[in-house]
Formats: structure tokens, sequence, C-alpha cells
């Protein structure tokens, strides 16, 4: 819809001169112009690779990328020449179900492959000889997701749905593996790992996905090293029965969440609605974590800088052992964004010229554009206007604040999360920002937070008399205030709603107290991809797409793939990929180049079309529509979403977006949720 790069100056001349006269310059060009907003523009289908008979349900490129795997339903494991659209291999695995996951080992010269099947098996494969080589069966539930690691060359990880990820060394004569991780010691037996990922750059952290809100990460060398101590010390000396060793070392395990997920899991629940991490992956320089979580949105994890889901959605135990918070930061330098004393709420000190509400004519014809879709109750677009504005100047409160009053207003599965975030930005910038205050208590009485919500709007009157009598706070204080009631009523009170945050996502279990305490560290999002649907497969793939990960990819329950802005978080395309789910999506190393597969039994292959080529029969031009009837689709009955992936139309969904219920509208009174 609308591209970051469109306000940036590339001189791809002057780029290609220097490329032809220092050849260091080459693989720089490359990772710069590789993927662009052109190239993604042109995005079309090449060609689709027939040879399996199933749902194609894994691919995987080689380091070089000039060969492509697949793994389906129909057992087999097909090698593929990409460029040249030909089948070269076709092995029988071994295999007496589903595969799910097919890897090239690393440094084996594309001879080993390693395959994972829903028959609980791992097979290692010579494509040489295409002869199965070794066959592991320590898993006891489906095999997700083999994992590899560049500079672990005899060494493979796999995630099964018994919860256990499993580590193998091939040099290894016993023929067996190791239980790396055991997430039923944590989240009981029901838990289940859907999927794993080794970073690029630092081969030592492992991520896993698995049912719940929850992304793991862990260090690898961490825990293997604890285990061999602990390993030394048990043969040196005598423990008595009672002594409880620990299954993961303190710190080697860190937990990302999007900040409401949790508090949200009961509602979720109530309405069988199930989250399930279904892909993870890094970005190529390894500092971001890329989540496609079902039943939700996608998510992107910043693993540099730590930020901790807003204090608001924090137990109030943990405010007081986070450290004392000084402008926004907590003393053990994570950044807290807002915290919330017992007697006021004292918002992150900022110096005032940064909110300075003066932007460039380029950017305020941008604001004006986003002012007028929010008027036409535009909302997506509205937003994505607001996001490339803040694009280019993070420091401008007005545009922060604007975003939030549309994320508002669409209501679409974590806007009130975001938009929470935007009104903190806001009045980090400018704790005068009238708006946003009062959007901020608003958000926070959306998202459950009652009492919060009650101090919050306290504080509004308090520093903004003018308006303590207004419509829109007598509405919002009286609408607060009947929820206070209701939850004393049915004795839901804090203690209540804050353990819903980290405890137990089934009652008949209890979760132990290390697992808590991790979960009670957890860090937040930094990006969220919105558009598409995920609640039909578990196999589900998001990728960064481009050396430098400029963009993401995902597919979806509606047979398409989509294609976001990495910083921005805009839609830039949509393109049908499968006639009924796209679930995998994997580009190539080194080349404008994507491969795809879903339930129907080809592999197809996207790249830029030549500019002379009749219209894209593929794009799907109406974005906004698409993405709005995937909300929906999130949001619909099971029933329904069964009779819609069996291909009847159902009208009247529970509205989400335009057509979703606009309360607000009668309640803003002077306090408008107009776009400043």
């Amino acid at each position: 819809m609308f591209s970051g790069e469109a306000m940036t100056t590339v001189n791809i001349t002057r780029d290609i001169l220097h490329r032809q006269i220092r050849d260091k310059r080459a693989a720089g060009f490359q990772r710069s112009y590789h993927v662009t907003d052109p190239f993604i523009k042109r995005l079309g289908l090449e060609a689709e690779l027939q040879g399996h008979t199933g749902c194609v349900n894994c691919l995987e490129w080689n380091e070089r990328g000039d060969l492509l795997a697949s793994g389906s339903d129909d057992q087999h494991a097909v090698i593929w020449d990409p460029f040249k659209h030909k089948k070269l291999t076709t092995m029988h695995t071994g295999h007496a179900a589903n595969i799910f996951s097919v890897k090239f080992l690393p440094h084996s010269g594309d001879r080993i492959l390693i395959t994972g099947a829903a028959d609980t098996k791992v097979h290692v494969h010579d494509l040489t000889v295409k002869e199965t080589i070794h066959i592991f069966s320590d898993h006891t539930n489906r095999v997700k997701r083999i994992a590899t690691a560049p500079m672990w060359p005899n060494t493979f990880w796999s995630a099964a749905e018994d919860g256990i990820i499993r580590q193998y060394d091939l040099r290894e004569s016993s023929k067996r593996s190791e239980v790396l991780i055991d997430l039923t010691e944590f989240c009981g037996q029901l838990v289940e790992a859907k999927c794993l990922a080794v970073n690029p750059r630092d081969n030592n952290q492992l991520a896993v996905g698995a049912n719940g809100p929850f992304v793991r990460l862990y260090d690898i060398r961490m825990i293997n090293n604890y285990r061999k101590s602990m390993s030394q010390s048990t043969s040196a000396s005598v423990h008595t029965f009672c002594e409880r060793q620990k299954p993961i070392p303190d710190g080697a395990g860190q937990y990302y969440v999007a900040g409401h997920l949790p508090v949200k899991l009961p509602d979720y629940n109530n309405r069988l609605r199930v989250l399930v991490a279904t892909y993870v992956t890094f970005s190529p320089d390894g500092t971001e974590l890329l989540v496609n979580m079902g039943g939700e949105q996608v998510y992107l994890f910043d693993l540099t800088f730590k930020q901790r889901p807003y204090t608001f959605l924090l137990p109030k135990k943990c405010q007081s052992s986070t450290g004392d918070v000084q402008n926004g930061k907590t003393t053990n330098g994570v950044s807290n964004g807002i915290h919330l004393p017992t007697s006021h709420i004292r918002f992150a000190e900022s110096k005032m010229h940064s909110s300075s509400t003066e932007l460039p004519a380029s950017l305020e014809k941008i604001k004006q554009q986003a002012n007028d879709a929010f008027a036409r109750q535009q909302w997506t677009q509205a937003i994505q206007l607001y996001s490339l504005g803040i694009h280019h100047t993070s420091c401008n409160a007005m545009l922060y604040g604007n975003r939030a009053a549309a994320y508002m207003k669409r209501k679409w599965d974590g806007d009130h999360y975001d938009a929470l975030r935007d009104c903190l930005k806001a009045l980090t910038l400018n704790p005068g920002h009238l708006k946003a205050h009062f959007r901020l208590a608003r958000c926070l009485f959306e998202l459950k937070y009652v009492a919060e919500a009650l101090e919050c709007l306290d504080d509004f009157k308090g520093k903004f008399p003018e308006q303590a009598h207004s419509s829109a706070c007598d509405a919002l204080d009286k609408d607060i205030k009947a929820a206070l009631f209701t939850k004393t009523e049915t004795g839901d009170d804090k203690k209540a709603n804050s353990s819903i945050r980290f405890h137990s996502f089934s009652r008949k279990e209890s979760v132990p107290e290390d697992e808590l305490v991790l979960r009670e560290r957890s860090l937040d999002y930094k990006h969220r991809y919105c558009g598409h649907c995920n609640t039909t497969t578990d196999i589900k793939e998001a990728n960064f797409f481009g050396s430098k990960g400029q963009y993401i990819v995902s597919g979806s329950d509606d047979g398409s793939f989509f294609i976001w802005e990495k910083e921005t978080t805009n839609l830039v395309r949509i393109l049908q990929g499968d006639e009924s789910i796209v679930n995998c999506l994997q580009p190539h190393p080194s080349y404008c180049f994507l491969a795809t597969s879903g339930i129907d039994p080809v592999v197809r292959l996207w790249n830029p079309r030549p500019e002379t080529e009749c219209d894209n029969v593929r794009v799907v031009e109406d974005m906004e529509g698409a993405a709005q009837a995937n909300q929906r689709r999130m949001n619909a009955d099971p029933l329904e979403v069964m009779l819609l992936n069996m291909g009847y139309r159902i009208t009247g969904l529970r509205g989400v977006g335009p057509e979703g219920s606009d309360d607000e509208d009668s309640s803003e009174g002077q306090v408008q949720c107009r776009p400043s």
C-alpha cells in the first residue's frame, strides 16, 4: 500500500560503477539490491514444480541456492533444480506418515538430507546413493521441525509434539539423541513443541515455539556445559534424594511474548481459539526474532534492545522488583515504558523540544493524507500513512497519537495494545498531549485493566480540569466504574487478573516457579504485522525476505501470501499462492526468488516478472479487503472457519473492522478521537 522506500534517495548508477571499479563492493551491491521495492512490485509466478502427490509441507534451499528440497504428505523428498524447473532426485524417505521438515546438513556437500515426520521419526539420508543411513526413533509424537547450524556441521536438533527438543551428533556411534530441553518439565504434559531455529550469527542461540503465547530463546552451550558439570559433580559426590537439580541453568533461557496475549488467553480459550507459535526464524544478522503466532499476528522481537511489556500489563510485584524507574528505563537497563505508582501516574521525563509538531513539508503532506483517510473511516490506510511518517521522524508525538486513534477505531486483534504503546510514546515525547492521555485511559479499559484505567482517567481530570466533566470523560468514567462493580461482584480482583498473565494455560496443571520467573521476565515485541490469517495449520511460516531482512513474508489460510515492509510494518503486496492455504515460504539466499507451497501438491517459484509482461493474475488488488476478511476469519466460530475452509461463503460473521460497532463515537464529547 504505502512504501517506506518512496522517500529514500537511491543512486543505483553510482553503485554499479563502484561495483565495477572495486571488486569488494560486489557483495555489498548484491545485498543492497537483490530485494528492492520495484522488484517486490513486479513479483509474480515464474513456474510450478510438479512431482509430489500430496500437500508440500516443507521447503529448504541449500547454502548456494542452486538446489531446493521439498517434503510432502506423500512421504517423499524431492530435490529440484529451481532454475531449470527440473526434478533431480525423488527419494522415498522411509517415513510412514507426512513429512513436516527437511534440512540439508551443513558442510556435507549437499549430500546429507535430514527429514522429520508425523511417524515420530527423524531420518538421515545420503542423496548420492539414495539411501537412509540413520533412523532416530526417540520422539513419542509428531516431529514438526529440524534445525541445523553452520558452525556445528555434524549436529542438528528436532522439535516434536511430545514437548521435547532433542540434539543429535552424527559423530556418535550410539545412533541415539539426547534431550536438550524438555518443555514438559515447565509446562506440563500437554505442551507441544512446534518449531525451532538456530541463530545464523550465534549458533549457540536456539529459539523454540510451542503452544501458548510465549517464545523461548535458549543458550545451547550454557545448557550443555551445565549438564556436564552436573554429571561430574553427581559422580563425585552423593546427593540426598530430595535435592532438586534444575533442568535449565539460570540465565540460559529468555522468553518473548506480545504483551497483551497472556491476558487475552482466557478469552481466546473460551472461544476455542488456539495460540501456538507455528514458525520462528532469525534475521540474517541475528539481531531479530520473527514469530508467526497461530491464532494471532506475526511479531518481530528485537534481541538487542530489551523492551519489557508495558508496566500496566505486569503484576505489581514485578514493578517493585525491576528496579527504580529513571527516565523510562529501569536501573537494570531494561526499558519499562511507563511507571504506575500507587498515588498517581508519572510519565517518563522527556525534553519538550522532541515533541515539536513542526514537520517537513513532505511529512506534513503524508500526515494530511492520513488524516483524510481517517475522516473517510479507512483505518488501515490511515495507520499505514502514519506509520510511514513515523518511520521518517520518530520524535513527533502527534503522529503517534493519531495512529493510536486509528488503531482504536479499527479494533483488530492487538490494536488496542499497539494504541496503548503509541499513547505512551506520545506522552513520553509530549507529557501535555491531552488526547493521548485520554486515549490511554480508554485503551487500559479495553484491555481489561479497569483499576489502572480509572487511575489514569483521574490523573487526566486533574491534569486537564476543563475536560473533567466532558461527556467523553463522564461516559468512560461510567463504563469503568460499572466494570469495577462487576469485578467486585464476581470476586475477580486484581490478584486474579495479574495471575492470568503468567500462570498455567490449563486449569488442571500447575506451573513450576522456575517457569513463572521466566514468564515474568518476558520481553515485548518491536513490530507487529497484520493482514494474514493463521488458524487452520500449525506449520505456517513467516520469513525475512532480502539479505538485510527488508521485508517480511507470511502464508495465510486464504490461499495468499503477504509481504510487509519490515520497518514501517506496511502491507505492500498480496499474491495468490495456493488454491487453499499457503504454509511454506522460503526466500532464496541471494536472489529475489521465493519458493512457496501449501495444500496443492506443487512447489511454486516467484521472482520479478518482466515489465513487458501482461497483467499479473496472481496479484490481490484489494489488499485492505483481504486483510479485513482474514481478521473476520480469525474471530469466526470454529465451525464457520471449517465451512470457510471447505469453500462455503458465510455472511454475517462477527464483525471487526468498519462493520464492527463504534460505540466510541457516541461518547467522545469534547475529547474527540479525531486525529490532530
